[in-house]
Protein backbone atom coordinates (compact mmCIF):
# COMPACT_ATOMS: atom_id res chain seq x y z
CA UNK A 1 0.00 0.00 0.00
CA UNK A 2 1.06 3.65 -1.04
CA UNK A 3 0.32 5.95 1.52
CA UNK A 4 -0.50 9.53 0.65
CA UNK A 5 -0.12 12.28 2.56
CA UNK A 6 -3.24 14.07 4.89
CA UNK A 7 -3.16 17.57 3.65
CA UNK A 8 -0.55 20.01 5.49
CA UNK A 9 -0.97 17.57 8.35
CA UNK A 10 2.15 15.30 8.30
CA UNK A 11 -0.29 12.18 8.72
CA UNK A 12 -0.07 9.54 6.25
CA UNK A 13 -3.29 7.96 5.08
CA UNK A 14 -4.50 5.13 2.45
CA UNK A 15 -5.66 6.16 -1.46
CA UNK A 16 -9.15 5.05 -0.18
CA UNK A 17 -10.98 5.47 2.06
CA UNK A 18 -13.16 3.27 3.93
CA UNK A 19 -16.98 4.67 3.89
CA UNK A 20 -18.64 3.00 6.96
CA UNK A 21 -22.46 4.47 5.77
CA UNK A 22 -23.81 1.43 4.96
CA UNK A 23 -22.93 -0.17 8.30
CA UNK A 24 -25.42 -1.35 11.06
CA UNK A 25 -28.07 -0.03 8.28
CA UNK A 26 -28.19 -2.10 4.89
CA UNK A 27 -25.20 -4.11 6.11
CA UNK A 28 -24.96 -6.13 8.90
CA UNK A 29 -22.94 -6.01 11.78
CA UNK A 30 -21.10 -9.00 11.23
CA UNK A 31 -21.06 -8.61 7.36
CA UNK A 32 -19.52 -4.98 8.41
CA UNK A 33 -17.08 -6.34 11.01
CA UNK A 34 -15.11 -8.62 8.32
CA UNK A 35 -15.73 -5.75 5.63
CA UNK A 36 -13.67 -3.69 8.27
CA UNK A 37 -11.32 -6.01 9.13
CA UNK A 38 -10.73 -6.99 5.17
CA UNK A 39 -10.16 -3.84 4.33
CA UNK A 40 -7.53 -2.48 7.53
CA UNK A 41 -5.66 -6.50 6.62
CA UNK A 42 -5.23 -4.80 3.07
CA UNK A 43 -3.87 -1.68 4.11
CA UNK A 44 -6.61 0.50 4.46
CA UNK A 45 -6.05 3.39 7.27
CA UNK A 46 -8.75 5.20 7.12
CA UNK A 47 -12.43 5.03 8.59
CA UNK A 48 -14.85 7.35 7.44
CA UNK A 49 -18.58 7.45 9.14
CA UNK A 50 -21.63 9.78 10.80
CA UNK A 51 -23.93 10.33 13.60
CA UNK A 52 -26.75 9.95 11.26
CA UNK A 53 -25.48 6.90 9.59
CA UNK A 54 -28.41 4.94 10.92
CA UNK A 55 -28.72 6.96 13.51
CA UNK A 56 -25.51 6.13 15.28
CA UNK A 57 -25.78 2.57 14.59
CA UNK A 58 -23.02 2.45 11.78
CA UNK A 59 -20.71 4.37 15.28
CA UNK A 60 -21.43 1.37 17.07
CA UNK A 61 -20.72 -0.97 14.11
CA UNK A 62 -17.53 0.68 13.44
CA UNK A 63 -16.20 0.89 17.86
CA UNK A 64 -17.12 -2.44 17.84
CA UNK A 65 -15.09 -3.92 14.94
CA UNK A 66 -12.17 -1.74 16.41
CA UNK A 67 -12.57 -3.24 19.55
CA UNK A 68 -12.83 -6.91 18.30
CA UNK A 69 -9.92 -6.64 16.34
CA UNK A 70 -7.67 -4.22 18.48
CA UNK A 71 -6.68 -2.15 15.09
CA UNK A 72 -7.95 1.34 16.97
CA UNK A 73 -4.68 2.99 17.20
CA UNK A 74 -3.34 2.04 13.94
CA UNK A 75 -6.48 4.08 11.87
CA UNK A 76 -7.56 7.40 11.30
CA UNK A 77 -10.75 7.24 12.09
CA UNK A 78 -13.23 10.23 11.19
CA UNK A 79 -16.96 11.33 11.70
CA UNK A 80 -18.97 14.00 11.03
CA UNK A 81 -21.82 16.18 12.81
CA UNK A 82 -24.40 18.85 11.79
CA UNK A 83 -28.02 16.30 10.88
CA UNK A 84 -30.57 16.03 13.21
CA UNK A 85 -30.42 13.34 15.56
CA UNK A 86 -33.86 13.79 17.59
CA UNK A 87 -36.71 15.63 17.31
CA UNK A 88 -35.56 17.92 19.93
CA UNK A 89 -35.32 21.63 18.34
CA UNK A 90 -31.31 21.68 19.19
CA UNK A 91 -30.71 18.20 18.27
CA UNK A 92 -29.14 20.17 14.83
CA UNK A 93 -26.44 21.79 13.24
CA UNK A 94 -23.28 23.20 13.99
CA UNK A 95 -23.41 24.91 17.04
CA UNK A 96 -21.81 24.53 20.15
CA UNK A 97 -24.01 23.47 22.27
CA UNK A 98 -25.26 20.55 19.21
CA UNK A 99 -21.26 20.04 18.08
CA UNK A 100 -20.08 19.02 22.03
CA UNK A 101 -22.67 17.04 22.68
CA UNK A 102 -22.42 15.24 19.99
CA UNK A 103 -19.07 14.89 20.08
CA UNK A 104 -19.51 13.08 23.16
CA UNK A 105 -22.04 10.62 21.76
CA UNK A 106 -20.05 9.55 19.09
CA UNK A 107 -17.16 8.81 21.22
CA UNK A 108 -19.06 6.87 23.08
CA UNK A 109 -20.60 5.24 20.47
CA UNK A 110 -17.04 4.28 18.70
CA UNK A 111 -15.80 3.16 21.92
CA UNK A 112 -12.92 5.62 21.60
CA UNK A 113 -11.45 8.74 23.52
CA UNK A 114 -10.53 10.48 20.81
CA UNK A 115 -11.81 11.11 17.09
CA UNK A 116 -8.92 11.77 14.60
CA UNK A 117 -11.05 13.95 12.57
CA UNK A 118 -13.95 15.20 13.01
CA UNK A 119 -16.47 17.05 10.43
CA UNK A 120 -18.95 19.37 9.46
CA UNK A 121 -21.37 17.19 7.66
CA UNK A 122 -22.68 20.67 6.14
CA UNK A 123 -22.67 24.10 6.85
CA UNK A 124 -25.24 25.77 8.80
CA UNK A 125 -25.53 29.07 6.64
CA UNK A 126 -27.83 30.85 9.74
CA UNK A 127 -24.88 30.18 12.55
CA UNK A 128 -21.56 32.11 12.60
CA UNK A 129 -18.67 30.30 11.27
CA UNK A 130 -16.54 31.78 14.69
CA UNK A 131 -19.17 29.86 16.84
CA UNK A 132 -19.11 26.92 14.99
CA UNK A 133 -14.76 27.00 14.96
CA UNK A 134 -14.27 27.66 18.30
CA UNK A 135 -16.56 24.90 19.80
CA UNK A 136 -14.23 22.62 17.05
CA UNK A 137 -11.27 24.16 18.88
CA UNK A 138 -12.10 23.91 22.09
CA UNK A 139 -12.68 19.85 21.58
CA UNK A 140 -9.13 20.00 19.82
CA UNK A 141 -7.31 21.64 22.71
CA UNK A 142 -9.77 18.92 25.29
CA UNK A 143 -7.80 15.90 23.23
CA UNK A 144 -11.19 14.41 22.06
CA UNK A 145 -10.33 15.85 18.27
CA UNK A 146 -7.66 15.37 16.61
CA UNK A 147 -8.19 17.60 13.19
CA UNK A 148 -11.34 19.04 11.43
CA UNK A 149 -12.54 19.35 8.06
CA UNK A 150 -15.75 20.04 6.16
CA UNK A 151 -18.16 18.23 4.21
CA UNK A 152 -20.29 20.00 1.57
CA UNK A 153 -18.97 23.14 2.06
CA UNK A 154 -19.20 25.70 -1.09
CA UNK A 155 -15.37 26.98 -1.78
CA UNK A 156 -16.19 30.53 -0.22
CA UNK A 157 -17.53 29.02 2.85
CA UNK A 158 -14.32 26.99 3.48
CA UNK A 159 -12.52 30.45 2.75
CA UNK A 160 -14.19 31.97 4.93
CA UNK A 161 -13.58 29.29 7.84
CA UNK A 162 -9.75 29.93 7.04
CA UNK A 163 -9.61 33.84 7.55
CA UNK A 164 -11.92 33.33 10.85
CA UNK A 165 -9.59 30.89 12.13
CA UNK A 166 -6.40 32.84 11.60
CA UNK A 167 -7.91 35.69 12.62
CA UNK A 168 -9.09 34.28 16.27
CA UNK A 169 -6.10 31.89 16.11
CA UNK A 170 -8.53 28.91 16.22
CA UNK A 171 -7.14 25.61 14.54
CA UNK A 172 -8.03 25.04 10.95
CA UNK A 173 -10.19 22.72 8.80
CA UNK A 174 -7.53 20.75 7.10
CA UNK A 175 -9.88 18.95 5.16
CA UNK A 176 -12.72 18.68 2.88
CA UNK A 177 -15.27 16.06 1.62
CA UNK A 178 -16.90 16.72 -1.87
CA UNK A 179 -18.46 14.77 -4.21
CA UNK A 180 -16.48 14.13 -7.08
CA UNK A 181 -16.94 11.31 -10.12
CA UNK A 182 -17.11 11.13 -14.17
CA UNK A 183 -20.94 12.28 -14.13
CA UNK A 184 -20.45 15.58 -12.15
CA UNK A 185 -16.97 17.53 -12.29
CA UNK A 186 -17.84 20.82 -11.72
CA UNK A 187 -15.80 20.49 -8.24
CA UNK A 188 -12.58 20.91 -10.96
CA UNK A 189 -13.76 24.65 -11.69
CA UNK A 190 -12.80 25.81 -8.41
CA UNK A 191 -13.12 23.72 -5.74
CA UNK A 192 -9.66 21.27 -6.48
CA UNK A 193 -7.58 24.38 -7.13
CA UNK A 194 -8.79 26.21 -3.84
CA UNK A 195 -7.97 22.96 -1.60
CA UNK A 196 -4.92 22.46 -3.28
CA UNK A 197 -4.02 26.73 -2.73
CA UNK A 198 -4.67 26.42 0.71
CA UNK A 199 -2.91 22.86 1.95
CA UNK A 200 -6.49 21.07 2.03
CA UNK A 201 -6.99 17.31 1.92
CA UNK A 202 -9.87 16.41 -0.45
CA UNK A 203 -11.43 12.81 0.05
CA UNK A 204 -14.32 13.03 -2.86
CA UNK A 205 -17.24 11.05 -1.96
CA UNK A 206 -19.66 9.28 -4.70
CA UNK A 207 -16.54 8.57 -6.75
CA UNK A 208 -18.29 5.92 -8.58
CA UNK A 209 -21.41 8.06 -9.13
CA UNK A 210 -24.12 6.13 -6.46
CA UNK A 211 -23.25 3.09 -8.83
CA UNK A 212 -24.34 4.81 -11.77
CA UNK A 213 -20.53 4.22 -13.29
CA UNK A 214 -20.26 0.90 -12.21
CA UNK A 215 -22.03 -0.58 -15.26
CA UNK A 216 -24.47 -2.42 -13.61
CA UNK A 217 -27.17 0.20 -14.89
CA UNK A 218 -27.94 0.23 -18.47
CA UNK A 219 -30.03 2.66 -21.03
CA UNK A 220 -33.70 1.61 -21.37
CA UNK A 221 -33.66 -0.83 -18.41
CA UNK A 222 -35.44 -0.23 -15.54
CA UNK A 223 -32.77 -0.54 -12.11
CA UNK A 224 -33.17 -3.91 -10.43
CA UNK A 225 -34.58 -3.49 -6.76
CA UNK A 226 -32.75 -3.11 -3.62
CA UNK A 227 -30.29 -1.01 -5.84
CA UNK A 228 -29.38 2.27 -5.37
CA UNK A 229 -31.84 3.96 -7.94
CA UNK A 230 -34.20 1.57 -8.37
CA UNK A 231 -34.95 2.08 -4.21
CA UNK A 232 -39.15 3.40 -4.55
CA UNK A 233 -38.64 4.88 -1.31
CA UNK A 234 -35.66 6.95 -2.46
CA UNK A 235 -36.72 8.93 -5.53
CA UNK A 236 -34.53 11.61 -5.13
CA UNK A 237 -30.97 9.87 -5.95
CA UNK A 238 -33.11 9.86 -9.25
CA UNK A 239 -31.49 13.26 -9.92
CA UNK A 240 -27.86 11.38 -9.93
CA UNK A 241 -28.78 9.24 -12.73
CA UNK A 242 -29.33 9.86 -16.27
CA UNK A 243 -28.64 8.75 -20.02
CA UNK A 244 -25.56 11.27 -19.71
CA UNK A 245 -24.21 8.86 -16.84
CA UNK A 246 -25.12 5.38 -18.54
CA UNK A 247 -23.24 7.30 -22.04
CA UNK A 248 -19.92 7.52 -19.63
CA UNK A 249 -20.12 3.94 -18.44
CA UNK A 250 -20.48 2.57 -21.72
CA UNK A 251 -17.63 5.14 -23.19
CA UNK A 252 -15.36 3.67 -20.44
CA UNK A 253 -15.88 -0.03 -20.90
CA UNK A 254 -13.71 -0.44 -23.74
CA UNK A 255 -10.52 1.07 -22.01
CA UNK A 256 -11.69 -1.18 -18.81
CA UNK A 257 -11.60 -4.28 -20.97
CA UNK A 258 -7.92 -3.49 -22.29
CA UNK A 259 -6.62 -3.14 -18.96
CA UNK A 260 -8.88 -6.54 -17.92
CA UNK A 261 -10.54 -4.94 -15.28
CA UNK A 262 -14.00 -3.71 -13.97
CA UNK A 263 -15.84 -0.84 -15.24
CA UNK A 264 -16.11 0.34 -11.90
CA UNK A 265 -12.38 0.01 -10.99
CA UNK A 266 -11.86 2.26 -14.21
CA UNK A 267 -13.99 5.23 -12.47
CA UNK A 268 -12.41 5.05 -9.29
CA UNK A 269 -9.05 5.20 -10.56
CA UNK A 270 -9.83 7.75 -12.95
CA UNK A 271 -10.66 10.00 -9.75
CA UNK A 272 -7.84 8.99 -7.80
CA UNK A 273 -5.41 9.92 -10.78
CA UNK A 274 -6.40 13.49 -10.71
CA UNK A 275 -3.90 15.92 -8.52
CA UNK A 276 -6.06 17.47 -6.32
CA UNK A 277 -7.67 14.12 -4.79
CA UNK A 278 -5.72 13.28 -2.00
CA UNK A 279 -8.07 9.55 -1.22
CA UNK A 280 -11.66 9.52 -2.49
CA UNK A 281 -14.33 7.68 -0.19
CA UNK A 282 -15.84 3.97 -1.06
CA UNK A 283 -19.13 3.19 0.32
CA UNK A 284 -18.97 -0.60 -0.10
CA UNK A 285 -22.17 -2.70 0.86
CA UNK A 286 -20.81 -6.34 0.16
CA UNK A 287 -17.33 -7.61 1.00
CA UNK A 288 -17.18 -8.36 -3.39
CA UNK A 289 -17.95 -4.68 -3.44
CA UNK A 290 -14.97 -3.79 -1.23
CA UNK A 291 -12.44 -6.25 -2.80
CA UNK A 292 -13.68 -5.23 -6.51
CA UNK A 293 -12.62 -1.24 -5.01
CA UNK A 294 -8.96 -2.48 -3.75
CA UNK A 295 -8.56 -3.57 -7.10
CA UNK A 296 -8.65 -0.27 -8.86
CA UNK A 297 -5.24 0.61 -6.38
CA UNK A 298 -3.24 -0.99 -9.41
CA UNK A 299 -4.58 0.71 -12.15
CA UNK A 300 -2.61 3.65 -14.05
CA UNK A 301 -4.99 6.03 -15.77
CA UNK A 302 -2.85 7.53 -18.79
CA UNK A 303 -3.51 10.39 -21.11
CA UNK A 304 -4.67 8.71 -23.22
CA UNK A 305 -7.79 7.56 -21.16
CA UNK A 306 -7.73 10.58 -19.41
CA UNK A 307 -8.44 12.18 -22.99
CA UNK A 308 -11.09 9.66 -23.87
CA UNK A 309 -12.91 10.09 -20.41
CA UNK A 310 -12.79 14.31 -21.26
CA UNK A 311 -14.26 13.66 -24.17
CA UNK A 312 -17.08 11.98 -22.84
CA UNK A 313 -17.45 14.31 -20.10
CA UNK A 314 -15.44 17.88 -20.49
CA UNK A 315 -13.61 19.20 -17.72
CA UNK A 316 -15.71 21.09 -15.30
CA UNK A 317 -19.55 19.62 -16.42
CA UNK A 318 -21.97 17.36 -15.16
CA UNK A 319 -24.65 15.28 -16.63
CA UNK A 320 -26.04 14.24 -12.64
CA UNK A 321 -26.53 16.60 -9.92
CA UNK A 322 -24.31 15.56 -7.28
CA UNK A 323 -21.72 18.48 -5.94
CA UNK A 324 -24.26 21.09 -4.52
CA UNK A 325 -21.94 22.96 -2.15
CA UNK A 326 -25.23 23.54 -0.08
CA UNK A 327 -25.93 26.94 -1.02
CA UNK A 328 -29.75 26.15 -0.33
CA UNK A 329 -30.54 26.71 3.42
CA UNK A 330 -30.58 23.51 5.30
CA UNK A 331 -31.96 23.86 8.58
CA UNK A 332 -34.40 21.04 8.57
CA UNK A 333 -32.57 19.34 5.63
CA UNK A 334 -32.10 16.12 7.75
Amino acid sequence: MKYVPFGRTGVNVSPLVLGCMMFGGRTSAEDSYRIIDHGLDAGLNFLDTANVYSMGKSEEVVGEALKRNGKRNSVFLATKVNGRMSEEPNALGNSRLHVIEQCEASLRRLQTDRIDLYQFHRPSRHIAIDESLRAMDDLIRTGKVRYIGTSNFGSWQVVESLWASKELGLNRFVSDQSPYNMADRRIEREHLPMCQTYGLAQIPWSPLGGGGLTGKYRRGAQPEAGTRFGDEKRPHMMKRISDGVMEIAEGIRPLAEAKGVTVAQFALAWVMSHPGVTAPLVGPRTLEQLVDNLGALDIEITAEDAAVVDGLIAPGEHVAEFYEASFAPNLHRW
